[in-house]
């Protein structure tokens, strides 16, 4: 049986120097990188940017168009969503939503990386985020 824990997310990319360079813009530290990939620790977590033919190739799969997906990052205040999504789109990132309140009581926007990659910035009153960046939904 396999653990409910999400260890790695992997992003097909263009242009592995340009992702590399948007994700170090917007506060990602490399760890490790060759030519064909690049990984960026995130709390626990690891971002992968791998070529986008490598993955393919990878996965044993053709891709003909882009996933289904959001990633999300979660603040701690409203503000902090409007100064993220400035400064992904001030470092080549694309606004794909303005952030507003939410139907749900929230505040949220979205951007995208260079490649389209769709990421939700959030604040959500009803969780808080500890020291580490954990969220804690309550009980």
């Amino acid at each position: 049986m396999m653990e409910p824990r999400l260890s790695l997310v992997t992003l097909g990319v263009d242009d592995l120097v340009r992702a590399k360079a948007f994700y170090e813009a917007m506060g990602f530290k490399t760890a490790f990188e060759n030519a064909k990939i690049v990984f960026l620790p995130m709390g626990g977590m690891v971002l992968a940017l791998f070529g986008q033919h490598d993955l393919d190739a990878d996965m044993a799969r053709a891709n003909t168009g882009p996933g289904h997906i959001a990633l999300a990052h979660n603040t701690r205040t409203e503000a902090e969503v409007d100064a993220i999504i400035d400064h992904a789109v001030a470092n080549g990132g694309s606004l794909l939503k303005a952030a507003h309140k939410a139907d749900w009581g929230g505040y949220s926007g979205y951007f995208a990386d260079p490649d389209g990659h769709a990421w939700e910035v959030a604040y959500n009153p009803y969780w808080t985020i500890d020291a580490e960046g954990r969220i804690n939904m309550g009980s």
